[in-house]
């Protein structure tokens, strides 16, 4: 990481820890205002159920997402993982002028590294004036960092110096960071929440030894879920869904049995499982569980994690697939003895 990047990056996390917001990176958004401040989180509604947010210069519309206290987000069946920095724009002509010049005028980075920043951004080294005479033609573009990565030691991988784009042109070719519909694909998946994985049970609460236990998850909650990420200035978008594919069953224990054996309950027009009623006690449950043995004074932890198949769908491109995601919850299982009585 090159010394001026790191003394940005001192910088600005002071700034955030001043700030109160430790989640959130203090950036100006792109304008024509000096006066702008830096863009913080913001939100909307227009009152009929759209919410839209934003943190910098991307916004996301969540309106289409998992709720509730038990949802969370999906984690990727490989080791591939949503970007953890990103470029995009991020400051007008006077709004690059105004962030810089304080840092040049304190001194704090040395004599020589403020000078090589006004050769580059003021003396025509490649710019001249922080390419005043370009306003509203284009951006300054800098780094981001996803959010909840900042420690993560991929956010240091965006160190380019601040750079101009004319509106209407790509970002340099050596940026492959350069925000994308697919990278704002990627940013979205990040932002993905998906119901919990609590599943109902019959019996419920306590079950027995050898009694086939049926297993389900409420599907009026298990339908498709989306996120859409854009940023305005550009005009590009993307769209990221998730759809519910299975439903994988762990009882705890080995002295178990699933229904199916797999433990792998598919979704079947919609539903996960199927609800237990009256007059199926000698069927054998699509999807469920068999203990086998007893949990004594204690009980079993079962796990249902379902799976989520993912992809997006973006501004001029086709989109495609992102890797698979999971989202898991652990309850407790009550196991006894069926109660026998001699005569």
């Amino acid at each position: 990481m090159s010394g001026w990047r790191r003394t940005l990056a001192l910088g600005a996390l002071v700034g955030i820890c001043a700030s109160g917001l430790p989640d959130t990176a203090m950036a100006y958004g792109p304008g024509d205002s000096q006066q702008s401040g830096p863009t913080g989180p913001s939100g909307s509604s227009d009152g009929k159920g759209k919410i839209s947010a934003t943190a910098g210069v991307v916004v996301y519309d969540r309106s289409n997402n998992g709720s509730g206290q038990s949802a969370g987000p999906v984690a990727s069946t490989t080791t591939w993982t949503p970007p953890a920095c990103y470029y995009a724009p991020k400051y007008s002509p006077a709004q690059l002028k105004a962030y810089l010049e304080p840092i040049w005028e304190a001194g704090s980075t040395g004599y020589e590294w403020d000078a090589q920043q006004r050769d580059r951004y003021v003396n025509g080294h490649p710019y001249k004036d922080f390419n005043k005479d370009k306003s509203g033609k284009g951006y300054w573009w800098d780094s981001y960092v996803t959010a909840g990565r900042e420690g993560d030691p991929g956010a240091l991988d965006c160190d380019k110096p601040i750079f101009w784009v004319d509106k209407g042109d790509p970002p340099p070719a050596d940026t492959p960071q350069a925000v994308t519909p697919e990278i704002l694909a990627e940013l979205a998946y990040n932002e993905i929440r998906v119901p919990g994985t609590k599943v109902t049970l019959a019996p419920a609460g306590t079950t027995k030894v050898n009694l086939p236990t049926w297993a389900w998850l409420d599907g009026a909650q298990f339908k498709p879920v989306s996120v859409t990420a854009s940023v305005p200035v550009l005009g590009i978008s993307a769209t990221t869904t998730a759809e519910p594919v299975s439903l994988k069953i762990d009882p705890g224990t080995s002295d178990a049995e699933t229904y199916p054996a797999s433990g792998v309950c598919p979704i079947d027009g919609g539903r996960i499982g199927e609800p237990y009623a009256k007059g199926k006690a000698s069927q054998t449950p699509p999807c469920g569980v068999k203990y086998l043995r007893s949990s004594g004074n204690g009980s079993y932890q079962l796990r249902a994690t379902v799976t989520w198949k993912i992809h997006w769908t973006g501004t001029g491109v086709p989109g495609g697939d992102l890797p698979e995601g999971t989202f898991g919850a652990s309850q407790d299982v009550v196991v006894q003895e069926i109660q026998s009585v001699n005569r």
